[in-house]
């Protein structure tokens, strides 16, 4: 089953989807090497990230699964802030969530993260989603804030050095 990515509201954010005009803003957003410290890489160019998006917005090859992105822009300053995903697709048990984020340097600390993860769990709730995960570095602090504040909580599973943090979604 596929899921349309569409735009969510929060008190002070727009979850947009992701559209390839965004590249040269989020270029910007993501430009500092530190948001690499624990995903790894370096940041992209515009241009290399307008091929990204251009990937990224065709979709999954596999129509299993939904390939959905947002931008985050902070409604009050009318800009840009960072990104919210969910790669959605088939468990033994329904349709499960992967979900990350990432929020430039300039906007960290204003509970931006928070509040976009948040909202896509909320959303994704609504969805024909049984459960949301995110894989986070156990150093990764501001991460694992966010995933409490989202309703996930650690689990036992690790991969790739990240430990694996859930959330049921009650139907």
């Amino acid at each position: 089953m596929s899921i349309a990515v569409q735009a969510i509201g929060t008190e002070r954010l727009d979850l947009l989807p992701l559209h390839l005009d965004h590249a040269e803003e989020m270029a910007v957003v993501l430009s500092d090497p530190a948001l690499h410290t624990f995903i790894g890489g370096s940041p992209d160019t515009p241009q290399a990230l307008r091929s990204r998006y251009r990937r990224m917005t065709a979709g999954s090859p596999d129509p299993a699964v939904s390939w959905l992105n947002w931008v985050i822009r902070l409604r009050d300053e009318a800009c840009l802030t960072g990104t919210v995903q969910a790669t959605v697709g088939p468990s033994g048990h329904g349709l499960i969530a992967e979900i990350a984020w990432v929020v430039g340097t300039p906007w960290q600390g204003r509970g931006i993260a928070t509040e976009a993860a948040r909202g896509l769990v909320d959303w994704l709730s609504d969805q024909p989603v049984q459960a949301v995960i995110a894989h986070i570095h156990p150093g990764h602090q501001a991460s694992i804030a966010v995933a409490v504040a989202a309703g996930l909580a650690p689990t036992n599973e690790w991969h790739d050095g990240e430990m694996r943090w859930r959330r049921t979604i009650g139907r």
